[in-house]
């Protein structure tokens, strides 16, 4: 048994006073998210990496025309969504981990998922001019 300052007696153990707080409370989910969006961006970046070697040099109609086919543009989507998101994860992470202020921490994630999704949505509609 523990006594507190205010003289009260508890009868839970260090682990039952901790269960539901930090990071275990949501921590499986993101490093979940992590990993899955890492082992996504494998395939993707391999192949738009040889999709861009393939069409370097190439005027702007071929690659256009490239992009038209629905395949090449849902590979694209599905590289910018998982490419973002884990951008989004990675970045989150850094700052609550090195930014100890509560305040500034909240202005700093809340200014990085702005950047973030601004630049999603300026890729998104990139790739529909595209492909469309």
């Amino acid at each position: 048994m523990k006594v507190s300052k205010t003289h009260m007696v508890t009868m839970r153990s260090p682990l039952g006073r901790v269960r539901g707080l930090g990071s275990a409370k949501s921590g499986t989910a993101h490093w979940w998210a992590q990993r899955l969006t890492a082992i996504a961006l494998v395939p993707l970046a391999i192949w738009f990496v040889f999709a861009v070697l393939a069409h370097l040099g190439a005027p702007r109609e071929a690659v256009a025309h490239w992009m038209g086919r629905p395949i090449n543009a849902v590979l694209l989507l599905a590289l910018s969504i998982a490419l973002f998101h884990h951008l989004h994860l990675g970045l989150q992470v850094v700052i609550e981990d090195y930014i100890h202020t509560e305040a500034a921490r909240l202005a700093v994630l809340l200014a990085m998922r702005a950047v973030v999704a601004l630049l999603f949505l300026t890729a998104l509609i990139a790739i529909l001019r595209m492909a469309l």
